[in-house]
């Protein structure tokens, strides 16, 4: 059997494709040991692969029951492999970002990492609009700024996504540890991973009890602009990592 998805490796998935041999399997067995069919269970249990190779290993028991006190248990192992070059890209990336970008050398950057990055991924990035802040604005007058960015943000965040938020207080990670953070995304089933960039003011708090993660670049602050540039840079360098690709050390 051939898998042409690159993230078929998720365990529904796998389930999806074994129900293909189901039926087979369940026949065999029926007919062989003369069974009740309510007594034949094919319970996957294991799978394992990685975006490094083109194989995933499958591992099932099927256990047939003739009487109450008789249970054959079998063991199988099946191979999946992907046919190279067919993969089929199924991984969604989003980014949110609040305010839009005017100066074109960081226009031209997000459009390089955004054309390198078609390779891997389905990319989507949504501004949405920023709201005027006002000099020595009282916290009441913060507050409300970020709550109405928030209500923008969170129209675009669907509840079967996984969201990452780039916070100062976030978790930091090195380059190849984001890369392993997105590969387990792919093997658990997430297909679609939605970053977060707030604006000047940072995020609301409504935006971060939605977080499933969050994430810090670094202590220091940079512009909104800049950051875009470089989670975009993150994320391909993410990609070359999981696939056992050249990159910048």
């Amino acid at each position: 059997m051939i898998f042409t998805d690159c993230f078929a490796l998720r365990a529904f998935s796998i389930l999806k494709h074994l129900l293909l041999l189901y039926n087979d399997i369940y026949g065999l067995f029926r007919t062989s040991c003369f069974l009740n069919p309510k007594n034949i269970r094919i319970s996957p249990y294991r799978a394992t692969s990685s975006c490094f190779t083109d194989t995933i290993n499958v591992s099932f028991f099927v256990q047939a029951q003739k009487t109450p006190a008789s249970v054959s248990l079998y063991h199988y192992t099946l191979l999946f492999v992907f046919e190279q070059g067919e993969r089929i890209l199924n991984m969604k990336i989003t980014l949110i970002t609040v305010g839009k970008i005017k100066e074109n050398f960081y226009r031209d950057a997000i459009a390089e990492y955004s054309k390198r990055l078609s390779r891997y991924c389905k990319l989507n990035i949504v501004e949405v609009a920023d709201e005027k802040t006002i000099e020595n604005s009282s916290d009441t007058e913060i507050n409300l700024i970020k709550e109405k960015e928030a209500e923008r943000i969170l129209k675009h965040v669907p509840d079967n996504a996984y969201v990452i938020t780039l916070e100062i207080l976030g978790k930091q990670l090195d380059s190849v540890e984001l890369s392993k953070k997105i590969n387990s995304l792919g093997i658990t089933g997430e297909s679609h991973i939605i970053f977060i960039i707030g604006g000047s003011l940072g995020l609301h708090e409504s935006v971060s009890k939605r977080s499933d993660f969050k994430l810090s670049f670094s202590k220091m602050t940079f512009p909104h602009q800049l950051m875009r540039v470089i989670l975009l840079e993150q994320i391909y360098r993410s990609y070359r990592i999981i696939n056992n690709e050249p990159y910048h050390k």
